[in-house]
């Protein structure tokens, strides 16, 4: 009986390891709400497709509006200027825009690893590198990592390309990489080899895997962007009608909404000659297929897990860092050759118009265009009991969500512990909760009532239940909206909701005041007030 106890004793810590999910975390770059065909694009994208209809899909899923702070709220689970990076990886001297996750927080990576996970991390880190921040250095077993990103193609103009696998900085020509490698398959790759030692160690896995896809510049094997050339012809005013016509038939948004009138510095498509319309085709065409290059890679890591034997427990979330970039303006950019390393493409304004449909507003701002990204969560054995919705395309989940509820997310379907404190030093709590039982059930709200929080380069935004209060720039006025009759933001209520105004922009204020958005760089030292964490 004795050798028995032991014997099940001994057996618990590999019975909980069976248990316990893996974990698969997928971010992609500048891509707008509208880019996916589940989401209501004409770019074919099946493989993402197939793990919505087999899965989930979430309609009021909440970026940060940018790249670093999306990251560093993603990786840690708090808001991105208490992780250090309210702006980008420089160092702007006040606790919330220090350009590197912080000592007061832990990633994803730092809180799975104790529990027994292999941690691994492919792609884009952008949190820090300049300023000591690794991903080896933060909890992840492995990685193959760029500091930022800038770059697709492995061969011709190297330069631009910086890899470090596993700590080591690496040549771009380095015999352990494919040979001419496409970084959206180089991440996916080695993934999986990744994936491999975790199997073999007989440890569930992490995956925290960035694409550079779709970010600017915009590049991709000639025959995937032949693929797409002539497509664009209609112009963007039409087809993003077709994509708010499609998106209305999935249910992923009100068809009473009304849509996002076309900004004044985008023409009409009528109004372009011939010669323009065929560049901006061709623009297209590169951003169609980087998005459905990117597409294929995620099928080559699905169909890996798979052929692995892993996929059925394995949780997969996919989202995106912000919305589509109008950086470069209405005419966006085409230099040089998109087929080689060299080049410097922006889809532009007139472009992101369309892949945020049919929302307003781009990357950077707090209007939805800029923050509103898809979320897709696949995990079969977790769903099992989960209400499958449309059997063409799966479930739709419209209860409001944020990059913050990942981290409480992962934690929960694995139980491991969120500390308080790590390497001597105090941690945050998490700033989220877990969406798990949304994925798991039947349940159509969370079970907490909550504001959500956004601040970017002065654009600033609180959603509290269906009201939004939402302004442009540090002086610019407070718009107010009801989400639940008007997503678009086209009927500011402020006007007619004073007070409204007020209780939303004091919860704001005193949030920013909580959060470290404030001080600003540049208004002076940040005070420490008592009972909060010091950010170190």
């Amino acid at each position: 009986m004795k050798h028995l106890l032991f014997l099940l004793f001994a057996l618990c810590p590999l019975l909980s390891a069976v248990e316990k999910p893996n974990i698969v975390v997928i971010l992609v770059d500048d891509m707008g709400f509208a880019d996916l065909g589940c989401y209501g694009s004409e770019i074919p994208t099946p493989n993402l497709d197939a793990l919505a209809k087999n899965g989930l899909r979430f309609t009021q899923f909440y970026n940060t509006g940018r790249c670093c702070p999306t990251r560093a709220s993603l990786l840690t689970g708090l808001y991105s200027h208490q992780a250090g990076i309210g702006h980008m990886t420089d160092d702007k001297g006040v606790p919330g825009y220090r350009g590197r996750l912080n000592d007061s927080c832990v990633t994803i990576a730092e809180v799975l690893r104790p529990a027994g996970y292999f941690t691994a991390m492919t792609g884009k880190w952008h949190v820090g590198q300049n300023l000591g921040v690794t991903p080896w250095g933060r909890g992840f077993d492995r990685s193959l990592n760029a500091a930022a990103g800038g770059f697709y193609f492995g061969g011709g103009d190297k330069a631009k390309a910086k890899l470090f696998l596993n700590s080591e900085a690496i040549a771009n020509d380095d015999p352990r990489l494919p040979k001419d490698w496409y970084s959206t398959d180089l991440w996916t790759a080695f993934g999986l080899r990744f994936i491999d030692e975790a199997l073999a160690a007989k440890k569930p896995f992490y995956l925290h895997l960035c694409h550079n896809a779709p970010h600017f510049p915009l590049q991709a094997p000639a025959e995937a962007i032949a693929k797409f050339r002539g497509k664009y012809k209609e112009g963007w005013g039409a087809l993003r009608d077709a994509r708010i016509a499609r998106q209305k038939e999935l249910g992923i948004i009100d068809a009473a909404w009304e849509k996002a009138p076309r900004p004044p510095a985008i023409k009409l498509w009528k109004d372009h000659t011939p010669e323009e319309q065929d560049r901006f085709d061709h623009l297209m065409a590169v951003y169609a297929a980087t998005v459905h290059r990117m597409d294929q890679a995620i099928g080559d890591l699905v169909n890996g897990i798979k052929q692995r034997g892993v996929l059925e427990n394995t949780l997969i979330l996919f989202m995106s860092d912000n919305g589509g970039n109008a950086e470069s303006g209405p005419n966006g950019r085409t230099d040089g050759d998109p087929t080689k390393a060299a080049s410097n493409w922006f889809c532009g304004e007139s472009w992101a118009f369309l892949q945020n449909a049919p929302f307003r507003k781009y990357k950077h701002y707090n209007h939805e265009g800029g923050i509103a990204s898809p979320l897709i969560a696949h995990w079969p054995a977790g769903m099992k009991t989960m209400r499958q919705g449309d059997e063409e395309t799966g479930r739709l989940v419209h209860a409001p969500a944020h990059l913050i509820d990942i981290m409480a997310t992962c934690v929960d379907a694995s139980g491991a512990n969120y500390p308080k404190e790590h390497n001597g030093r105090a941690i945050m709590p998490m700033e989220g909760v877990s969406l798990k039982p949304l994925l798991v059930s039947e349940s159509e709200s969370l079970p907490v009532s909550r504001s959500l929080f956004w601040e970017h380069e002065g654009n600033a935004a609180v959603r509290h239940g269906d009201l939004k209060l939402v302004r442009t720039g540090r002086n610019g006025p407070w718009e107010l909206y009801d989400l639940k009759t008007d997503r678009t933001e086209q009927h500011d209520l402020a006007a007619a909701q004073p007070e409204k105004v007020k209780e939303l922009a004091a919860e704001w204020q005193k949030w920013a005041e909580r959060a470290y958005v404030l001080p600003y760089p540049g208004e002076g030292k940040a005070k420490k007030k008592k009972g909060k964490t010091k950010v170190k």
